[in-house]
């Protein structure tokens, strides 16, 4: 995933639907659709990749924590985190504001993290 720049870019950012986050999980070797909290999921394994937040504008993906705190603070109108999410490697992602480029090299991300769980199988 390519590092964030560190500050907001004027370029279009696009939006997606989940079922955009469907057809991009479903590439994902081992990416299994299930559900979380009542909300359309995916995980490897046990371990979650990616849901529908239950606000149903966000969701919330798997990212290393110290990547998180780049990601919000290099786009904190797509990113964020909630006291509720704080303590887990998780980043809530706004799905309006999200191009479908940077939410397949999130989901990558997320994808390699779940999988190093299980031995690393590469994408």
């Amino acid at each position: 995933m390519k590092q964030p720049s560190g500050r907001e870019t004027g370029r279009k950012r696009g939006g997606i639907s989940f079922d955009t986050v469907r057809e991009i999980a479903r590439g994902l070797p081992g990416a299994i659709e299930g559900t979380s909290y009542g909300t359309p999921a995916f995980y490897v394994g046990k371990t979650l990749l990616v849901r529908q937040h239950q606000d149903g504008q966000s969701l919330v993906v798997r990212v290393e924590l110290q990547k998180r705190a780049l990601l919000v603070r290099a786009s904190p109108t797509t990113n964020s985190v909630t006291d509720h999410y704080q303590n887990y490697p998780l980043v809530l992602v706004r799905m309006s504001s999200i191009a479908r480029q940077e939410l397949k090299e999130l989901l990558a991300e997320a994808w390699r993290l779940a999988a190093g769980t299980y031995g690393d199988r590469g994408i």
